[in-house]
């Protein structure tokens, strides 16, 4: 340990040498740190957040402009800098955000957030690489996060007794997403769903004058959110109509009320009827374009005029915690359900179904893509499911999820995006807009 901290007292000499020519501070004075905030003139191993970059082995030129901004002289031989307060500020854009464990935050540089940089200071573990990776937010810097007002409680967690609708999405710790009540056997291939299974799908409702239309699926990822695609929300879809409502704890859309099936132990299971809840503001990401083949960003929020309840019938998915291109074995299957089409000669289902598909990595997933019929070049804001013959995400799952079971509980990785005409084609598989991706952008948008 000695050793090291003799090493890395020479590595800031260097560096700090390099970037600076003063010579002369007083410890613990009042300075401003590079980010506009407050902070104090410390010994540089007294500031995690500064330590991070004097640890990290490529230094970018803001790196060293940080580090050079953040000097204020020496202590006999060691370097002082001005560590930013313990408290996070707001960006000067006053841009709020949620961590990852539901907290309501700030989205500022991660050297500024003393929570996320003491955890860079520990020795590595999955869950503090993952934590940090799911913080990253749409900030004022590169390296942005969304820094809470308490520093998080890593590994198990304690479930609630009882799950709370909030806006900020669960921290799939507490097991307030993902969890059906549902606990049948599943059988896949087109099949229509049990009354509470996928509790979190949801319906667009679209009116133009008097008349509703049901045209997009979307997926509840909180008590105020619904993600959907894109497309949904911009472009042609806005002739037929404007999204107006969103349609939770729905199974059969032929009957206005309360859905029954019977029950395997005899008897009946029935919903209380679906909610049907306002849309207050639609969010669609900003670099969707609705004209072009590519169909790169086809994601949106919907943000909920009233919070949705919680029940057996509608609970929010969990946001993934990992890239599923880098984690998931090849084998994988992953999941669709919505209310689409269900045939060539039938537009839609008025029961929820669902499908088992074969997840596809990227390059699979180009070749059928190359074909000059359809010439769409995939990139990493997409993911490929399916390529069985009979089974697919089909018109009307527009804008639903694409499922992936993680242990015992869901999570979405995907936004049902484009695919095949017919859809269910042999080796063409459908794709999807991968959630993953825009974690930072939706962790930026959802607001209190």
């Amino acid at each position: 340990m000695a050793e090291h901290k003799s090493y890395l007292h020479k590595i800031c000499l260097v560096v700090l040498s390099v970037l600076v020519f003063t010579e002369t501070a007083q410890s613990q004075t009042s300075c401003t740190a590079p980010n506009g905030n407050e902070g104090r003139c410390v010994d540089i191993y007294k500031c995690p957040a500064l330590l991070t970059l004097i640890n990290k082995p490529n230094r970018s030129q803001q790196d060293y402009e940080i580090l050079r901004k953040s000097h204020c002289g020496f202590q006999n031989q060691t370097p002082l800098v001005c560590c930013p307060s313990a408290q996070p500020v707001p960006s000067p854009t006053g841009s709020r955000c949620f961590t990852p464990d539901g907290q309501e935050g700030s989205c500022i540089s991660l050297y500024s957030c003393p929570h996320l940089t003491a955890l860079l200071q520990q020795p590595s573990s999955k869950d503090i690489i993952t934590f940090v990776q799911n913080s990253k937010c749409q900030g004022p810097d590169q390296y942005s996060v969304c820094c809470g007002p308490r520093a998080p409680v890593l590994g198990p967690q304690l479930k609630p007794t009882v799950c709370t609708p909030s806006v900020a999405p669960p921290d799939p710790r507490t097991e307030c997403c993902g969890v059906e009540s549902y606990g049948g056997n599943r059988i896949f291939g087109g099949n229509a769903t049990s009354i509470d299974q996928y509790p979190w799908l949801a319906i667009i409702e679209y009116k133009k004058e008097d008349k509703i239309k049901l045209l997009c699926g979307g997926v509840l990822i909180s008590g105020k959110y619904v993600l959907t695609a894109g497309h949904c929300v911009v472009g042609p879809v806005l002739a037929v109509g404007t999204p107006a409502n969103v349609r939770l704890g729905e199974y059969d859309t032929s009957n206005s009320g309360p859905d029954c099936v019977e029950a395997e132990g005899g008897g009946e299971d029935c919903t209380t009827g679906a909610v049907i809840l306002p849309i207050e503001k639609i969010t669609a990401h900003p670099e969707y374009n609705p004209t072009n083949a590519l169909r790169r960003h086809d994601i949106a929020l919907l943000r909920l005029s009233q919070m949705a309840p919680y029940t057996d019938f509608i609970r929010p998915i969990c946001l993934p915690l990992s890239d599923i291109a880098k984690t998931a074995p090849l084998d994988t299957r992953l999941f669709a359900a919505g209310w689409g089409a269900v045939s060539a000669s039938q537009s839609s289902s008025n029961v929820k179904q669902h499908v088992s598909l074969p997840y596809k990595t990227q390059d699979e997933c180009q070749v059928p893509y190359d074909n000059p019929r359809r010439k769409v070049a995939l990139w990493v804001g997409q993911v490929c499911a399916g390529g069985e013959v009979g089974k697919d995400s089909c018109k009307g799952d527009s804008g639903g999820p694409l499922m992936y079971e993680n242990g015992k509980l869901f999570e979405v990785v995907g936004i049902v995006s484009f695919g095949p005409t017919p859809c269910g084609l042999e080796n063409i598989p459908g794709v999807y807009t991968k959630v993953y991706e825009y974690l930072p952008w939706i962790r930026t948008n959802i607001t209190p």
